[in-house]
């Protein structure tokens, strides 16, 4: 497998990219970050990126790995979160390959996040099923069933007392709302509970930028199930982007 690939994080309200080691899961640049043009429009998008790539590749010989906030299906985007819903039933791969001029491979956000976790993280090694949660503006997750993907998992939008539960327990709700370290983590033990109900996981790997004060919440928490942050933390989405990009394309030959 090559060893670099360009891997690149866009979210609702910024895009993070960087150049990739996908043999040892680090960055291989400084990391960029823009914010995402308002609006979230497909076209505005592709061409922030193309502005990326060129910083990142001048010679146009990388791969290049987009992970995005909607359910991904042969390349096509099939809902969106927090961008515009033109990207609903978009050929995102035919976007960005036409823009970028080079070999694309489109995959969820959360996938990719837990595709980095699984290979070089905090799930590596872990066998049965492993949950990857990602904090942030929305929940984003991701399962894995002895380390293989199941891919496009949107367990963050169950229906818990009446509501889409990611608008109580994601990040942004807990800034939205001011609430303090022990009032979200009540939110997130409904969250939690409800998914081990479900589900009876191994594992939970919990991401996303808050992560970082994983000590301030997770012991909060009164699960059955293991609960670990994330190690690859906020460049979790590029690493995991880029690793499948070189994946997709060493399959391809």
């Amino acid at each position: 497998m090559r060893r670099k690939a360009i891997g690149i994080d866009i979210g609702g309200t910024g895009i993070k990219a960087a150049l990739v080691d996908t043999k040892k899961g680090i960055l291989a640049s400084e990391r960029i970050r823009i914010e995402t043009p308002h609006g979230g429009e497909p076209d505005a998008i592709a061409k922030a990126c193309q502005e990326i790539v060129e910083k990142l590749d001048e010679k146009g010989n990388r791969s290049i790995g987009i992970c995005f906030p909607a359910v991904v299906k042969h390349g096509h985007t099939q809902s969106a979160a927090n961008v515009s819903k033109r990207w609903i039933g978009l050929d995102a791969h035919e976007l960005f390959s036409h823009a970028l001029k080079r070999q694309v491979h489109v995959l969820n956000d959360a996938d990719a996040a837990g595709v980095a976790e699984m290979k070089y993280g905090a799930g590596k090694d872990e066998d049965g099923l492993v949950i990857m949660t990602t904090l942030g503006t929305g929940i984003g997750t991701s399962i894995f069933y002895d380390g293989k993907l199941i891919p496009n998992a949107e367990l963050g939008h169950l229906n818990i007392d009446g509501v889409d539960y990611e608008t109580k327990a994601a990040y942004s709700a807990m800034e939205r709302e001011g609430l303090n370290f022990e009032q979200w983590a009540e939110r997130l033990q409904r969250y939690y509970s409800h998914l081990e109900s479900l589900l009876v996981p191994d594992l939970f790997i919990v991401g996303g930028g808050i992560s970082k004060q994983a000590e301030k919440f997770l012991p909060l928490l009164n699960l059955k199930t293991r609960i670990i942050p994330a190690e690859t933390k906020n460049s979790a989405g590029i690493i995991g982007a880029a690793l499948m990009a070189n994946k997709v394309l060493e399959r391809k030959g």
